[in-house]
């Protein structure tokens, strides 16, 4: 099961699409327990196997922070059938990478959270076509001005795929508001990395946009491909899995993020 976990987990532990393609190798393993539960541990809650502990990769207690989170985890368990399949458990993996990547080295993985406001997905826009244009500054202009108001965070746009240099001091904010908690930090982490958006990410922390509009927001210009020319198998089922990635991440953030207001 470790070993199982580990291949999923890919190099990184917060990669969707390195776990998708390490984790199709290897036997898929039984399930071999009855009932998957919770206690109250340490730190929050402990996820048991017919009243074991179960243990991440590197050997540490699967324990979640709180209820909410500790009984997702214990139902993508529970809800195995025959084999494990560990794609079907983001929530497991994201505990896992948090337990055992995370909750040592927060800072570094702030750091490449922020490296994103420096590119961010939202300040590169299409010049044309003139529908496209109006999409993308109707789902994410929004999100520019609030980062603006809350946050005294001024981004520049440029056309294009040419870099522009963000201003430090855009940047340095919105990092400072970034979550020091390793869980949060790492559902932002996985957010960015499916998004490209740090700034999508930090909007769904604080709650300015809810799942569903920052992951429309995050596939603007893929959606108008999409419509424009179809989307093939191979495409949809990548999809499909950061999807999955996404939602997991989402309900962490909305587990942990303070209330709007």
């Amino acid at each position: 099961m470790r070993e199982l976990f580990d291949e999923v987990a890919g190099k990184s532990g917060l990669d969707p699409q390195e776990a998708v393609r390490r984790s199709t190798r290897g036997p898929r393993p039984k399930r071999f327990y009855q009932d998957a539960g919770l206690v109250e541990a340490e730190g929050g809650f402990a996820i048991t196997l017919d009243g074991k502990p179960v243990r991440t990769p590197s050997r540490g207690h699967l324990v979640a922070p709180n209820r909410v989170l500790a009984d997702a985890i214990a139902g993508e368990w529970q809800a195995q059938q025959e084999f494990i399949e560990p794609l079907s458990m983001p929530l497991t993996r994201l505990a896992n990478s948090v337990i055992d990547a995370v909750t040592e080295r927060v800072d570094a993985v702030t750091d490449d959270v922020a490296k994103y406001f420096e590119t961010d997905l939202l300040c590169y826009r299409a010049s044309f076509p003139e529908g496209l244009v109006a999409r993308e500054s109707e789902h994410w202009d929004p999100v520019l001005f609030w980062v603006a108001e809350t946050f005294g965070a001024h981004f520049i746009l440029a056309e294009g795929i040419v870099h522009v240099r963000q201003p430090d001091a855009a940047v340095a904010a919105v990092r400072a508001a970034l979550p020091q908690d390793p869980w949060a930090i790492a559902a932002l982490h996985l957010v960015t990395s499916i998004t490209g958006s740090a700034l999508l990410a930090l909007a769904l922390y604080a709650r300015f946009r809810d799942a569903d509009r920052v992951w429309t927001a995050a596939h603007v210009d893929e959606d108008w491909n999409i419509a424009q020319w179809g989307i093939d198998e191979e495409v949809a089922a990548r999809r499909a899995a950061r999807q999955v990635d996404f939602k997991a991440a989402a309900l962490v953030i909305a587990a942990l993020a303070p209330p709007s207001g």
